[in-house]
């Protein structure tokens, strides 16, 4: 009896003693997961994970009724297993030892090492997301995981063949994301069609080639279907119409051709359809049935036809983009008159009729973009009361008659384009309420009357181009006031009277053009201080007197005076600009002017000097010279009691160990110590009584560098990566703002491919670790950070080299930081950020801005590198950039041709690495931002291309043998 009951405690207590040893089991595992990870902040997710505590109350962690790990969820936490260039690979044996482990979520992170084989054994999973994350080589066969229902791997980093086959033992998937990853070219895998269970299907991005199977008929659960980014040929196959679940359809950027399928209509259930940037043809009548559609993408293909009537009596779309097609007939009266309408973009067909009126009825339409068709009519008095609207551009149609008065003041409004069509009267004071307005774009029409003074209150204003109307009477002073104001084109009209002075201070100015009007009077000194200006036309005016000295200043690539009534010598500094026309004007350096003779070029015979009047010319100097000496002693003494004053003012915000006095900084403040200038403020060379060098950032004081001043110092506060410049501190006070960084003492990559201001050419080993640093600098921005950065002005100047040619990142004035919480990886533009040449062509479509257009700018400078050309250049052609002319010199992939691209100082034995980088370039250059590579996925193209640099950190090598060869390539 005694040993029955033995028996029976014994056999109670066992599952207590097992349960209490796989308890210890999981707590360790869950220890050493948390041990490969840098150290973490106290209030981090593992700030809970400690021996103290057992596993079912550390943050993350889900444990089942009796007590074991079931889920460990780390997702979007900023996990990072990689520090001081070592990476420790994820132990997933630990992690496969907890064996009641069903759910794994380590999404959204910065997770890098390999995915190794052990992963295998997690048998109990029903759920795997690693995706986001910077995982190298490739995934393992899971065939093992037969209970797997959900497996996210989108944008984690993998490469190379994926294991397509081990799929096959899945059949409880439903959920499958494997997009945007840089797998091999495959064609579409065909184990995939036996998983009927699937729901969701995520492959864009991923290599595919080849044609859709007609299989993809079994899968009649689907719902999401995603193959966008490929390099899918054929037809869209006759088997998806047997889809009659699909809610979302997306097959943009690929090579699919013919028609849509006969009985496409029967995908009633679909909401969001997607089939841009193809070569489909035929016409649209396949889609007049789906009634429930929201969203619906087809631009950029070959389509014919009208756009069905039924497209009206859709009530719940929302967008529209048709452009770049073949479309004829009219739009629907009723299109978008049901529901929040938002979005269209039917721009580069052949549409016309008029512009259906009730679009915005609902108040809710953002972009209405109609450019280049037939349209004809009147612009509809309904949206003059539709204040959402951000864009609007009906450029290149024939459009008529006088604009609706309020849409001059549309405040959420930021690109008005109306050019090269026939509208006609007035330019109303409501212009002064467009405080969002950044282009304005009313060229080539009939609009008459003056220019109203109101402009001044539309103060984001960046382009105003009015050029080719009939606008009269004075240019307006207040037009000073647009201190964004970067290109201004009022040429061709009937404007009259004096330039206005006030012009000077629009300290933004690149571009000027008041060419052909009949404008008198001088021109204006105070154009001297536009110290950005590249373009200024003045010809075909009335203007008088002599050229303003203060134009020597400038860094002109364009000046034109022609056919004025200017007179004296030109300076020898604009002999290179147009002077034709001006009979009064000379230079012996100008062959089509006639010599000068005398002081400022005027003509005649020699008048002798009375000795009264030598006389009273001395004393006027004297005189002259005293009230300088006055006023200079004044300006001093008023500057030694204001500095006095504010002694004590200053505000010093400190982001890194530095030892310094920031009235030692401050005092440094002067013009011998200027290095270079920017849009918004000057940079000085500060070097400390301790032998320290510092470059030292002096924002100007108006709301613009204010918030320039508020954007790099949010940015680069919390940024520390050997790729990115180092940001000190901060000194502020009421009407100043110093930035100060680490001093680079190669400058920037600008100086040093275009300005050669080294000693001798860079070679192309130096060229390629400077690409790969920058490369990864970016990647940090985009996705190393818990809040990524968009920088938004990558360029060759902003890209600075130290004394050992170590690269990094800088000026963040522009940078847009995107919240942790925000659902897209967008932001919003209100104006064209960015340089010339760099800015990405998204810009022309949409005010919706991502990373993607960071790598558009970084490829402009990988093709700097290789080309050594300027992103813009003469020989490239009128409105051609450096892209374009890379593009059309490639287009045939001739290696022969290609290599002619390649800057002919980089060495011969680098030439295939060169024309690898050039292919890179291709990519990040690409028009669509969805086919443009991750910033992951640049460096580790980089990294593949040659092996002259360590590509553990992108660094140059410093052995000696690679220091001499680095040497010699400079």
């Amino acid at each position: 009896m005694f040993r029955q009951l033995f028996i029976v405690r014994l056999l109670f207590l066992l599952p207590l003693a097992s349960s209490s040893s796989n308890h210890k089991r999981e707590l360790k595992n869950l220890l050493k997961l948390k041990s490969t990870f840098q150290e973490t902040e106290p209030n981090s997710v593992f700030a809970t994970w400690t021996h103290r505590k057992p596993p079912c109350e550390f943050s993350g962690i889900t444990c089942n009724s009796g007590g074991n790990v079931v889920e460990i969820n780390l997702e979007s936490q900023s996990l990072n297993n990689g520090y001081n260039n070592n990476t420790s690979d994820l132990p997933f044996d630990s992690i496969c030892d907890l064996k009641f482990l069903e759910k794994l979520v380590l999404g959204n992170n910065a997770l890098s090492g390999k995915i190794l084989k052990n992963l295998s054994s997690c048998k109990r999973l029903r759920y795997l997301d690693l995706g986001i994350n910077n995982f190298s080589g490739e995934f393992p066969a899971i065939d093992s995981l037969r209970l797997l229902e959900l497996l996210s791997l989108n944008a984690s980093g993998i490469s190379g063949r994926f294991p397509w086959k081990s799929l096959k033992s899945l059949k409880r998937l439903s959920f499958l994301s494997v997009g945007d990853n840089r797998f091999d070219p495959h064609p579409f895998p065909g184990e995939i069609l036996n998983l009927r269970g699937l729901s969701w299907l995520y492959m864009s991005n991923i290599s595919i080639t080849g044609e859709i199977p007609e299989g993809v008929k079994n899968l009649v659960l689907l719902q999401n279907l995603e193959i966008s980014d490929n390099r899918i040929s054929g037809e869209i196959p006759k088997g998806i119409v047997q889809l009659i679940n699909l809610k979302r359809f997306e097959v943009y950027n690929n090579s699919l051709t013919g028609k849509l399928p006969l009985g496409f209509g029967n995908l009633t259930n679909l909401k969001y359809f997607d089939a841009s940037n193809n070569s489909l043809e035929g016409d649209l009548s396949e889609l007049r049935s789906l009634k429930n559609l929201v969203s619906l993408g087809l631009y950029e293909n070959r389509l014919t036809g009208v756009i069905p009537r039924e497209f009206g009596d859709f009530k719940s779309l929302a967008a529209l983009s048709l452009y770049r097609n073949k479309l004829t007939g009219k739009l629907p009266e009723k299109l978008g008159s049901w529901t929040g309408f938002s979005y269209i973009d039917v721009s580069e067909n052949f549409l016309e009729g008029q512009i259906p009126p009730d679009m915005c009825k609902k108040g809710a339409m953002t972009h209405l973009l109609m450019l280049q068709n037939r349209f004809t009519g009147q612009f509809p008095e309904s949206y003059a009361e539709c204040k959402t609207l951000i864009r609007i551009r009906v450029s290149n149609n024939s459009l008529s008659g006088v604009v609706p008065y309020r849409i001059w003041g549309l405040p959420n409004l930021q690109f008005l384009d109306l050019a090269s069509n026939r509208f006609e009267g007035h330019f109303t004071d409501d212009i002064g309420n467009a405080k969002s307005l950044g282009s304005l774009d009313l060229s080539s029409n009939l609009f008459s009357g003056s220019i109203p003074s109101q402009i001044s209150g539309a103060d984001s204003l960046v382009l105003v181009n009015i050029r080719m109307n009939k606008f009269s009477g004075q240019v307006p002073d207040s037009l000073g006031k647009l201190k964004e104001l970067s290109s201004l084109y009022l040429d061709k009209n009937n404007l009259s009277g004096d330039i206005p002075e006030s012009l000077g201070l629009c300290g933004s100015l690149v571009v000027l053009n008041l060419a052909g009007n009949s404008l008198s009077g001088r021109i204006p000194g105070s154009l001297g201080s536009l110290r950005l200006l590249k373009s200024l036309n003045l010809s075909e005016n009335r203007l008088t007197g002599l050229i303003p000295v203060a134009l020597s200043t400038l860094k002109l690539s364009l000046l034109d005076l022609s056919n004025n009534e200017l007179s004296g010598s030109v300076p020898d500094s604009l002999i290179s600009g147009s002077f034709v026309g001006n009979s009064g004007l000379c230079s012996s350096k100008i062959s089509y002017l006639h010599p000068c003779v005398g002081p400022r070029g005027y003509i005649g015979t020699t008048k002798h000097l009375s000795k009264l009047e030598i006389c009273y010319i001395t004393a006027a100097v004297l005189v002259l010279f005293l009230l300088f000496c006055y006023v200079i002693y004044k300006v001093k003494k008023d500057r030694l009691n204001r500095t006095a004053r504010i002694k004590n003012n200053w505000l010093v915000s400190s982001f890194r160990l530095l030892n310094l006095n920031e009235m030692e900084i401050i005092d440094k403040i002067k013009p011998e110590n200027l290095i270079g200038r920017g849009g918004h403020g000057d940079v000085y060379k500060v070097t400390l009584r301790n032998g320290e060098t510092l470059a030292v950032k002096h924002i100007l004081g108006t709301d613009t560098c204010n918030r320039e001043f508020e954007a790099e110092v949010a940015t680069l506060s919390n940024v520390k990566h050997i790729n990115v410049v180092k940001l000190f501190c901060s000194i502020t006070s009421e009407d100043s703002k110093l930035l100060v960084y680490e001093f680079m003492t190669n400058g920037s990559l600008w100086e040093q491919l275009h300005e050669r201001r080294g000693d001798q050419e860079i070679g192309w080993r130096v060229r390629q670790a400077i690409a790969l640093g920058a490369a990864k600098g970016l990647e940090y921005l985009h996705h190393g950070l818990d809040q990524p950065v968009i920088h938004r002005d990558v360029k060759s100047s902003n890209i600075l080299l130290d004394e050992e040619w170590r690269r990094r990142i800088a000026d963040f004035g522009l940078a847009k930081i995107i919240q942790s919480d925000s659902v897209q990886r967008d932001v919003s533009s209100s104006i064209v950020e960015g340089t010339l040449g760099y800015i990405a062509p998204e810009y022309a479509y949409t005010t919706k801005v991502n990373e993607k257009s960071d790598v558009y700018s970084f490829g402009v400078v990988l093709m700097e590198l290789v080309t050594g050309k300027k992103p813009m250049e003469v020989e490239f052609g009128e409105n051609r950039d450096i892209v374009s002319w890379v593009l059309s010199r490639s287009k045939e992939m001739e290696k022969e041709k290609m290599m002619e691209l390649i800057d002919p100082v980089i060495e011969y034995e680098y030439k295939e690495d060169a024309l690898k980088v050039l292919t890179i370039a291709l990519l990040c250059t690409g028009k669509s931002p969805q086919v443009r590579p991750f910033m992951k996925s640049v460096v580790r193209m980089l990294e593949t291309t040659g092996t002259s640099y360590d590509k553990s950190n992108g660094e140059a090598s410093h052995g000696v043998s690679d220091s001499v060869e680095i040497t010699e390539g400079l």
